[in-house]
């Protein structure tokens, strides 16, 4: 059977267009497999078969580019043909459209089952599909999205496969337990071994519920190290678990908040011996909570700013470590002009959250120094291109000065879904002005809109994770939008409610973050 296969393959490889595209596939990296059509007494496509492989493709069973060629898709991986990856495979192949979706793999690593994701796409090319896919749960790729967070702060990313029995810290953690690297990282069932006695019983039974029952973990306890000293340390985790709900990988980061300790009580010390210093001692707090705030937003929050009621939304899809690429600010100016701002940085979790601090705090600043909004996005435009660590990274906003005095606001937008406005009753979405997203061009041009807002009138700024849908046109799920807001215009809690509507009962992909303007 394998000898028919063969020649099934070579001979409908055989045409020109097969061989330029396995010239193609020689030099490309990753897992990249070129799929011929096998067709029925009918001319429907009953089956395909692999006839070209990049040297590097490796396939969810573990098949490396010597076993794959010549191998029929329906037979090497059964019931295919009830998925969604089929019937895209076959749309692509009938329509010419590429399909972009994920696909879940049941394996098992020493014994115990695991659920794989991964992101496929397929394209025609010479008669057949040209088919890629990525792993998206790896545990090399969670090590170098936690890596970023060192530059951040004082903290390292730990990673614990419980199957295996192997762990591996990152450098920063071996300095704030001042341990020597030919030790080796200690196991989380140690960490009370070392933490005050007042902090045992607390760090013990935080570890039990997060190794035995997958329980998220947010601890700080003081550390004793060898030499006495007294360290304030907080570890953050999380577990991936197998399809039992058994915990097999732990996910996680210490960070050393010795130095705010003793910045805090310095303030305290100082404000009880001279009442003197107690603004500026409020100011570093506040300073302090602000940058809390920055790297672990609040998920929702009500504030009178202007003459307006501005509520917001905000959920990461990463959860656990509560972190996303999406952002928003609203903020009082010195002229008393109130600025909003809803951004969107392309990926999720810690590779994202890097670049959303930068912009953030950047497109703040300029906008309190006056810079006109335009410029403020040519500039932040240009901050991407021109920032090495961020290069290639893109992002897409929507920015806002409202004048109270004239009722007027005044938006740009840098290839951001548009401010959906309700009054009375009726929903529209407010005219775009000009402006292509943040980092995808050296000569961009933005242009500003302006809308007066009445009394009663709800306006809504958004990222598209609340609006996409897979499978769905973004026009589709902007109708959705207006839909929900007229529905409840006119409820106690216009906020939640729409949110509610749009997100049942389907799963969320990504990144939520809605700000709420009201007069």
């Amino acid at each position: 059977m394998t000898g028919h296969a063969e020649s099934d393959a070579t001979a409908a490889g055989a045409g020109p267009a097969t061989a330029e595209v396995r010239e193609m596939l020689a030099v490309l990296p990753g897992s990249v497999v070129f799929l011929l059509p096998e067709h029925g007494p009918h001319g429907e496509v009953a089956d395909l078969r692999v006839a070209a492989v990049s040297p590097g493709a490796v396939d969810i069973g573990g098949r490396g580019a010597a076993e794959l060629p010549g191998r029929s898709v329906r037979a090497t991986y059964p019931g295919v043909e009830d998925t969604e990856l089929w019937r895209g495979y076959l749309a692509a192949l009938e329509t010419g459209a590429v399909h972009e979706g994920e696909l879940e793999y049941r394996e098992s690593a020493a014994g115990i089952p695991h659920r794989s994701r991964y992101r496929v796409r397929a394209a025609r090319c010479g008669g057949g599909l040209v088919v890629s896919w990525e792993r998206l749960d790896s545990g090399e790729r969670e090590q170098r999205r936690l890596a970023l967070m060192q530059s951040l702060g004082r903290m390292g990313w730990v990673d614990r496969d419980l199957v295996r029995g192997e762990i591996v810290w990152s450098d920063e953690v071996y300095a704030i337990f001042e341990r020597d690297r030919s030790l080796g990282p200690m196991t989380l069932e140690e960490l009370s071994a070392h933490a005050e006695g007042e902090d045992r019983p607390a760090v013990e039974t935080a570890v039990r519920g997060l190794l035995e029952r997958g329980e998220p973990m947010d601890r700080a306890f003081r550390l004793r190290l060898p030499g006495r000293q007294v360290r304030h340390v907080r570890v953050v985790a999380e577990t991936e678990t197998d399809v039992e709900g058994r915990p097999v990988r732990v996910h996680g980061f210490f960070q050393d908040l010795t130095a705010a300790k003793a910045a805090e009580r310095r303030l305290l010390e100082q404000q009880e011996t001279a009442l003197a210093q107690q603004g500026q001692l409020a100011a570093e707090r506040s300073l302090a909570a602000r940058l809390q705030e920055t790297l672990l937003p609040p998920p929702q929050r009500n504030l009178e700013l202007s003459g307006l009621t501005v509520d917001v939304v905000y959920r990461p899809l990463q959860e656990g470590l509560g972190l996303g690429g999406d952002w928003y600010s609203a903020i009082e100016l010195p002229d008393g002009r109130l600025l909003l701002v809803v951004g969107d940085v392309a990926g999720h979790g810690l590779d994202a959250v890097a670049t959303m601090a930068l912009l953030r705090f950047t497109a703040k600043g300029m906008a309190i120094t006056g810079t006109p909004l335009p410029a403020v996005l040519t500039n932040l435009n240009t901050l991407l291109l021109h920032t090495p660590e961020r290069d290639g990274d893109t992002a897409t906003m929507v920015m806002a000065v409202y004048e109270p005095a004239a009722s007027r606001l005044t938006w740009v937008r840098a290839g951001h879904p548009p401010p959906l406005l309700v009054r009375d009753g009726r929903a529209r979405f407010l005219p775009s002005p000009q402006g292509i997203l943040l980092g995808a061009s050296a000569t961009p041009h933005y242009g500003a809109a302006t809308v007066d807002l009445l009394p009663g009138d709800h306006l809504l700024f958004y990222t598209d994770g609340l609006v996409e849908q897979p499978g769905e046109s973004i026009d589709a799920g902007l109708a959705r939008l207006a839909d929900a807001a007229r529905a409840h215009a006119d409820g106690p809690r216009f906020l939640d409610d729409v949110v509610r509507a749009m997100l049942t009962p389907r799963a969320r992909r990504d990144d939520i973050c809605v700000l709420h303007v009201s007069r």
